[in-house]
């Protein structure tokens, strides 16, 4: 076999269904003239470190796992430098970016699908000195998917989430801000904030709006201020309920950088993982700058195969 890949999954992502598929998966690997080195994390940061190792020595990196996997993965890459062809194999309990590509729903598709060999350049956030690959958010239920379990999460999937994010609404926090963009340029109290390069969020669609493209340059944004009364939060839970942008409360647009200032240290995550406490934040999209292993699939095709 001339080609080599590397291959490292989490064992603990969603039900551990990787176990009942690693060796169908390896086969279709070696099929296709790969000679496969296999690793399992170990913990955090595993697939960041290996991939970093990695990296320049094999012809592809594939991975498998939830989207904090990947998040690893991708930040490796590009703290390398490199322009490395990557696959990802979505085993998580939410799997926003596998959703947001319209990825085969199995393992084994998901496996079939990278080896077809195509390269679809997609957007991906730098994040001050950090990168993500879909998704950076501050406020309320942002905390939820790195505080909820990892045996939560298996056995309720993104449900797991709402559980934990029930308790954050009956004590909002709000962060005074300045947010600057070419767009926008805004100053107040938020509760919270997403910059976004995806369909999914959380596993729920289209709640980062209609019409997005993951490799536009532009991501999509979402600010929403904290209201003063019930009446107010009301507003702001059927604005988002019925994806109409029909109110104040809420600033929803498009952006290839943004910067926001903030009174006091801010909680970020990205991509669903804990990113650190920042007072100032500018966020930038890095254009087509993911190689992904990724055959183009149509989106009925995709819903089809959820039936």
């Amino acid at each position: 076999m001339d080609k080599k890949l590397f291959f490292i999954f989490n064992p603990k992502a969603g039900k551990g269904q990787i176990r009942n598929n690693l060796v169908d998966i390896i086969d279709i690997f070696n099929k296709h003239g790969y000679e496969v080195i296999v690793r399992a994390t170990q913990g955090p940061r595993d697939a960041y470190e290996m991939t970093k190792e990695y990296e320049g020595k094999v012809d592809a990196i594939v991975c498998s796992g939830g989207d904090g996997t990947l998040d690893e993965v991708v930040t490796g890459i590009m703290e390398k430098g490199s322009s490395a062809k990557i696959g990802y194999i979505p085993s998580g309990s939410t799997n926003d970016f596998a959703a947001s590509m319209f990825m085969p729903r199995t393992m084994i598709g998901a496996a079939e699908n990278i080896m077809a060999g195509e390269i679809y350049q997609c957007d991906i956030g730098r994040f001050n000195r950090q990168t993500f690959a879909y998704v950076a958010a501050f406020g309320i239920f942002t905390d939820v998917s790195y505080q909820t379990g990892q045996g939560m999460k298996n056995i309720f999937g993104h449900g797991a989430y709402l559980l934990e994010g029930v308790k954050s609404i009956f004590n909002i926090k709000s962060y005074h801000m300045r947010v600057e963009s070419q767009e926008l340029t805004a100053e107040g109290d938020f509760i919270y904030g997403m910059v976004t390069n995806s369909r999914s969020i959380g596993g729920f669609k289209n709640l980062t709006g209609r019409n997005v493209d993951m490799d536009d340059g532009l991501f999509e944004v979402t600010l929403i201020r904290m209201p003063q009364n019930p009446l107010e939060l009301q507003e702001i839970i059927t604005a988002l309920l019925t994806e109409e942008d029909n109110t104040d409360l809420i600033y929803s647009f498009k952006s290839a950088r943004i910067r926001l200032i903030s009174e006091e240290p801010v909680a970020w995550t990205l991509d669903g993982e804990y990113g650190g406490d920042h007072r100032e934040t500018e966020i930038e999209n890095l254009h087509k700058a993911l190689n992904l292993l990724l055959r183009s699939t149509k989106e009925d095709e995709w819903k089809n195969s959820l039936m």
